[in-house]
């Protein structure tokens, strides 16, 4: 079990408690200011200290890269999340059968504002359960030593099988709306240039997913993504999309807010994108 961490003092305690059936835990923290290596310390688990200096890999790749995992099966965890018992008891029927799979998509269930969302469509699958050596993180845009440490959107690209589990586990970030906002303001930023990363061309020189209509579910996701990418007013039809076509007016105020944060957020990614672009088009007319 591989949980990252940083500064996640409100949330790992929560999830360091629903992880006992895991043979190892280790926590990979980014020199955290706040009680998150005492609390690891205080649940028995392991903590390792990630330096990033730029560029690839971050840090669950790094960890892939450089602990040493005797364990067959990895499972990546984020601190603000936790697993619930009846995911630990399909993952165990799951890794006995004769036919499992090399790796296994898991859906994070959305909590905002003390809630669990059963609408909205605010979750989303991930590959977090993998058998060691056939998964690695897609290498995407170079962050700078002071960018994201961690892999935020970057998939796993896996070698081999891979099935869904159907239980979800529980996202939820007791931080508060302030350092949700916060943090989706920094995401945005990172959103903008993996999309000029796309737009441009630059990912067919790069071992990522593809964007493929046909293909497995996170290429069909990222095929989509590029369509959104190039439709007018996308910021207030992603609104449209979880608050009405997903149902998440269902969820009363708390759904209102997570779509309207969800449009921001796209708002901010297509302008910081606009940014880019007059960058780069400015660097052209100073080098001409």
């Amino acid at each position: 079990m591989l949980v990252a961490a940083k500064n996640e003092e409100r949330n790992l305690g929560r999830c360091l408690s629903t992880l006992s059936p895991a043979e190892r835990i280790i926590v990979i923290d980014s020199h955290s200011q706040d009680r998150t290596a005492k609390l690891v310390e205080e649940n028995g688990a392991e903590v390792v200290q990630f330096n990033y200096t730029g560029g690839y890999p971050k840090k669950r790749q790094w960890a892939l890269n450089t602990l040493d995992i005797a364990t067959p099966w990895i499972f990546l965890l984020d601190a603000d999340e936790a697993v619930p018992t009846p995911l630990w008891e399909e993952i165990k029927e799951a890794l006995n059968r004769p036919t499992r799979a090399d790796a296994y998509l898991i859906t994070k269930g959305f909590h905002f504002l003390t809630r669990r969302f059963r609408f909205g469509g605010f979750s989303h699958s991930a590959v977090l359960l993998f058998r060691k050596g056939k998964a690695q993180f897609e290498r995407l845009i170079e962050e700078t030593a002071d960018g994201l440490d961690m892999e935020i959107h970057e998939r796993l690209i896996v070698h081999g099988t891979v099935r869904k589990l159907k239980t979800p586990l529980i996202h939820e970030d007791f931080k508060g709306l302030e350092a949700y906002i916060a943090r989706h303001n920094h995401y945005s930023s990172w959103e903008a240039k993996v999309r000029y990363f796309f737009l441009s061309g630059e990912w067919r020189n790069h071992e990522t997913l593809s964007p493929k209509f046909f293909g497995p579910l996170q290429e069909r996701r990222r095929f989509l993504k590029m369509i959104a990418m190039h439709t007018p007013f996308e910021p207030f039809l992603w609104f449209l999309y979880h608050y009405l076509f997903r149902l998440g007016f269902l969820e009363g105020r708390s759904g209102f807010i997570a779509s309207q944060i969800r449009a921001n957020y796209i708002a901010q990614a297509r302008a910081k994108l606009y940014e880019i672009h007059r960058q780069k088009d400015y660097s052209r007319v100073k080098a001409w």
